[in-house]
């Protein structure tokens, strides 16, 4: 893997994959824009971060990688949950803070959980999953699992000191894991020209001689390319790899967020290569599906989306009694000393 921008050349993709992309990505758009409804109709409360516009990453990271592979992440995760393969009753019933959630009801937007799908959150604490991350890397690497952790993390945490002890650390060990910056630009809602004199994100991993490059995040088919490739390097025993993904949020940081530092045209750019449309162009342009398939895969994700509300409503609140449990667990690892 070269230390500098990512190719353009592309991989060909069969039909089936194709669809399988854009039913993942359409599902995760659906279910962002009902949390959206729901949260201004006040069945949602707290935080909210929805990933509207950044599908393509979790999609090709989704065909990309093995389930035995490690997921963590930041709060704007109900995407990547979902990728990874956490259900939308699950997903949904966590925001609504019910005990049929993927964690109980306990941890909400920002913190889903999947031990079943190796899926290690959801983290509030901005950066706090990079070093978790190695960890995770460092625990399969000891005990011989031939798996990959992928540590995702938006721009704003590439400021986080915790970015470069965790890169240092984890080149020192060759661990394997793939860093990944989810670069939509403005952080919180400051850019990256206002907070960084590099704007080119992936060159941070450079100073550590980790192969480093920039992706089209916008680019399902490019975002698999590069994925699949940096799993290989890691399952090869030659240790981390960065990947800054450029990509583009359609809402604000948060449901509190107007948006207002960005510009209307700046916006349409963005969405005229939006990665759900530019899927259904294709297929469509080359004849993988007719629009009535397309309109089944819209049909089904709409009923999917009404009953995952549905379930989300009429499950319970978790009782009191819940409120000490799941605090602690002991792991039966073997290097944890008694």
């Amino acid at each position: 893997m070269s230390k500098k921008k990512a190719s353009t050349k592309k991989a060909k993709f069969d039909k089936e994959q194709y669809l399988a992309w854009y039913e993942l990505m359409l599902r995760i758009r659906k279910f962002e824009e009902r949390a959206n409804l729901m949260y201004f109709q006040k069945k949602i409360r707290g935080f909210l971060h929805l990933c509207i516009g950044q599908e393509a990453i979790y999609a090709g990271m989704k065909s990309a990688t093995r389930p035995d592979d490690a997921w963590i992440t930041a709060y704007r995760q109900h995407g990547s949950g979902i990728a990874k393969g956490i259900s939308t009753n699950a997903a949904m019933a966590e925001l609504f803070g019910k005990k049929t959630g993927n964690v109980k009801g306990k941890g909400g937007s920002m913190h889903y959980f999947s031990k079943e799908h190796r899926y290690y959150g959801g983290h509030g604490i901005v950066g706090g999953q990079i070093g978790l991350g190695a960890g995770i890397a460092f625990a399969d690497k000891y005990l011989d699992k031939d798996s990959v952790t992928f540590c995702l993390f938006g721009d704003g945490a590439c400021r986080q000191g915790i970015l470069h002890e965790t890169f240092n650390m984890a080149m020192t060990w060759k661990l394997p894991v793939v860093f990944i910056c989810e670069n939509n630009f403005y952080a919180m809602g400051t850019s990256v020209e206002r907070t960084s004199n590099v704007t080119d994100i992936y060159k941070l991993g450079l100073g550590y001689d980790m192969p480093s490059k920039q992706v089209d995040g916008m680019s399902v088919e490019t975002v698999h390319q590069e994925i699949a490739e940096a799993a290989e390097h890691c399952r090869a025993g030659k240790g981390p790899v960065f990947l800054e993904i450029r990509t583009y949020r359609y809402k604000g940081h948060s449901m509190s967020d107007p948006a207002k530092y960005r510009t209307k045209d700046e916006e349409k750019e963005y969405k005229e290569k939006d990665p759900i449309g530019m899927v259904e162009h294709k297929i469509l342009k080359d004849k993988m599906a007719d629009q009535e398939a397309i309109d089944k895969i819209k049909a089904a994700v709409k009923a999917e989306m009404d009953a995952c509300v549905e379930f989300a409503e009429e499950s319970d609140f978790p009782g009191v009694e819940e409120l000490y449990t799941d605090n602690y667990v002991q792991e039966d690892y073997p290097f944890i000393m008694d």
